[in-house]
Order: structure tokens, then sequence, then C-alpha cells
């Protein structure tokens, strides 16, 4: 199975230069939690999630004007449309990225593929075992080596903040 069985085409994108909002309105109007960010020629260049929006914007004491270059994780790396699934796959764990940018030979965004793409690929197509979907979503959701705040033992982070799980 190829990147482009399975990815969702043409998805809405944007540019750094739009705004957190521009972004949120697009998440809202086209259902989706992840808006690529494209260049003037529509090469792939980051990535901005509803997650992006909340933590970097909201809870950082940013505007809805900011603009998604000071919001958006940069994209390294993308498939193509012509990758095999499982390569695809691959790249996710190894990133523990939970969506992709598929694009053409020029970078131009031509889809984009998420772990609900793979699990529905696995209902659809046999090709894709339950078995590659369940450790694909382990290796995504393994938790990062990033530092957290430490809590104090006082049920409250070194920030005074009380985590929510």
């Amino acid at each position: 199975m190829r990147a482009r069985d399975i990815m969702t085409r043409n998805p809405e994108c944007c540019r750094r230069d739009d705004t957190a909002r521009e972004a949120a309105r697009v998440m809202r109007d086209h259902d989706c939690g992840v808006v690529p960010i494209v260049d003037d020629g529509g090469r792939v260049v980051g990535i901005v999630t509803d997650r992006d929006l909340a933590i970097r914007g909201i809870a950082a004491g940013k505007d809805v004007n900011t603009r998604l270059n000071d919001l958006m994780t940069p994209v390294a790396v993308t498939c193509g449309q012509d990758d095999d699934l499982r390569d695809v796959e691959q790249k996710m764990a190894e990133l523990q990225v939970r969506r992709i940018p598929i694009v053409d030979a020029g970078g131009r965004c031509l889809g984009i593929i998420s772990q609900a793409d793979i699990a529905r690929a696995a209902v659809t197509d046999k090709t894709v075992t339950d078995e590659e979907v369940a450790l694909v979503l382990e290796q995504i959701s393994q938790p990062s080596n990033r530092s957290r705040p430490r809590e104090t033992g006082t049920g409250f982070t070194e920030t005074g903040v009380s985590p929510q799980f």
C-alpha cells in the first residue's frame, strides 16, 4: 500500500504570515487538528496543530493575531505519495509524530497521513495489520525525553500549577 492510497488529499494549508485565528478557523471549518504551513510555492515548511495553538499560543499569552511562523513546528521530514505505507509508519514512529505531510517531488503539499488514516486502512485493507497499527501507536506515544516541570510533592509543579491528568 502506498501513501497516496490512504492520505487525506489536498488539505487546507496556511502560510507563515497567517494568524492563529486563521489557522483555528481552518481547523474548525475542515474538522481537523492540523494545518500544513506552506511557502508561496506551496512547499511544506511547517505544521501547526491545535495543540500548538493552545500551548505555544494561548498558554504563552499570545493573542489570536500571532503569526503562525511563531507557533508552527518546522517540518524537516515529509513523505512522498509513492512511499510505502510501512516507511511512512516507520518515520512517524521514529519522529513520534501523529501526522506527516505527503508531498510531490518539489515538496508541494499533496496530502497528509494521520494515525487515524492508518487505523482506517487496517479496517478496510488487510495489508495493514492490527499489530502494525498498535505498534505505530505505541511507538508514537512513547514519552519523550524532554524535561517536564518537576513536581514539588505538594501536588503542584515548580510553576505553581496543578497538573491536569
